[in-house]
């Protein structure tokens, strides 16, 4: 068994190693290209074990990999920062100015997602034999119906849309997965039959706690470090204070029973802008910003290629094909139903850039929370059957969504796009 620091070593080496092969040979966007590295290299090692079974270097492998908990690994490790960084570069202007249409597409838009998926996947398990009974069904759909807010991000730097839709999704993307991972909870606790005393004022009062009290927590927090970070100006200490806020707000949530999520990206935006404009100094901000674009960058690279050797673990096998493939024409249905349905009733009220529908459905990535997630479940007879839907959808959103995204932007939302409504 190797030791933390030994994980940690050749993990970084090997992100390190395939970051250069990708740079050099496949030139595909940085993320993406670690993902069909690690799942190329993963698919190549199933293959020679299934060739030559007497070889321990696939056994010696997953047992590695077995010893990363990815569910800790993302949720409660690489997840606080990543949204930290992201949310520092969100214009609070534009938001605000959004806030209506983000709220209902990471609320309701959710919702619609989650109940669709998960009627879907019940009806087509029963008529393909796969035992997924509908409360598990129900655990996929709030598993898998919220945008990863990495995955988006990271896709959004190399997919250009107008400046009205990339708020949207970015402002979707940020929040909606602090609604996805109170839903999972309550699914789950269904699931398992731990709902005795569960009702719909408990329900109620559980969202609220978890995203308004994680909310306000990172008004709070942010505040603070605003503050501190206001009454001095040394950059070395400002990054520092960055650092803890990220971790300490993040940890608080935990304890509280609130959304870290939601949390570290209410404190991002506070010191992303009122923090930046009162309280940086230009080389303050050169450094925290930069700062926090390599923190961004390197936990992005780990991250991908971890999904894409998560194949190992998960274990893949030829029966699970047709539920693969069944969820992803699921997902991308739910999703165009999840986007339109609100669009269409706020654009009385709001402006829509051309295309939004068709590039917000097309956009919806998912990522690395709805691996971790499907990786948290108990050991039952619908577990297997969901992890690979899970990860099937996870690699066609990331792979092929991720690379067409910027053709479907151009194709549906070219030109003076800001001042069209949807259509």
């Amino acid at each position: 068994m190797l030791s933390l620091f030994e994980l940690i070593a050749g993990l970084l080496t090997l992100t390190a190693v395939f970051a250069w092969l990708n740079h050099r040979l496949l030139r595909l966007p940085a993320n993406i290209g670690l993902l069909v590295m690690g799942l190329s290299a993963s698919l190549l090692l199933i293959g020679i074990e299934f060739l030559l079974p007497k070889t321990s270097l696939y056994g010696a492998l997953v047992s590695t990999l077995r010893q990363i908990d990815f569910y800790q690994a993302v949720m409660h490790g690489m997840l606080a920062f990543l949204l930290f960084a992201g949310a520092l570069h969100v214009d609070l202007g534009r938001l605000r100015n959004r806030a209506s249409v983000v709220a209902i597409l990471a609320t309701v838009g959710v919702l619609i997602s989650m109940l669709v998926m998960a009627t879907g996947l019940w009806g087509a398990a029963a008529i393909l034999g796969v035992p997924i009974s509908f409360t598990w069904a129900l655990v996929f759909g709030a598993l898998i119906a919220p945008t990863d807010p990495v995955a988006v991000l990271s896709t959004l730097k190399s997919a250009h849309v107008p400046q009205m839709l990339e708020t949207d999704m970015t402002g979707e993307a940020l929040f909606n997965d602090g609604v996805g991972v109170v839903l999972f909870t309550i699914m789950l606790q269904f699931a398992v039959g731990t709902t005795a005393d569960f009702g719909p004022s408990h329900v109620v009062d559980l969202l609220l706690l978890e995203a308004g009290g994680g909310a306000l927590l990172g008004l709070v927090t942010g505040y603070i470090a605003y503050r501190a970070m206001r009454a001095i100006d040394d950059y070395s200490i400002e990054v520092l204070i960055s650092l803890s806020l990220v971790a300490g707000t993040y940890a608080l949530a935990t304890e509280l029973h609130m959304s870290g999520p939601i949390a570290v990206v209410v404190a991002g935006v506070l010191i992303g802008n009122r923090g930046a404009r009162d309280a940086m100094s230009d080389v303050t901000q050169r450094y925290v910003f930069g700062f926090w674009t390599l923190i961004d960058d390197i936990l992005n690279a780990i991250l991908f290629l971890l999904i894409g050797l998560e194949v190992i673990v998960i274990g893949f096998q030829m029966s699970f094909l047709w539920i693969g493939i069944v969820a992803v024409l699921l997902m991308l249905f739910a999703r165009f139903l999840a986007v339109s349905v609100p669009i269409c009733i706020l654009s009385r009220w709001q402006t829509f850039a051309r295309g939004t529908v068709a590039v917000l459905t097309w956009g919806g990535i998912r990522g690395g929370i709805s691996v971790a997630l499907a990786l948290s479940l108990p050991e039952s007879a619908a577990r297997p059957n969901i992890l690979a839907a899970t990860y099937a959808v996870v690699l066609f959103t990331v792979i092929v969504q991720g690379l067409t995204l910027q053709w479907v932007a151009e194709a549906t939302a070219g030109g003076d796009a800001d001042s069209a409504r949807a259509g």
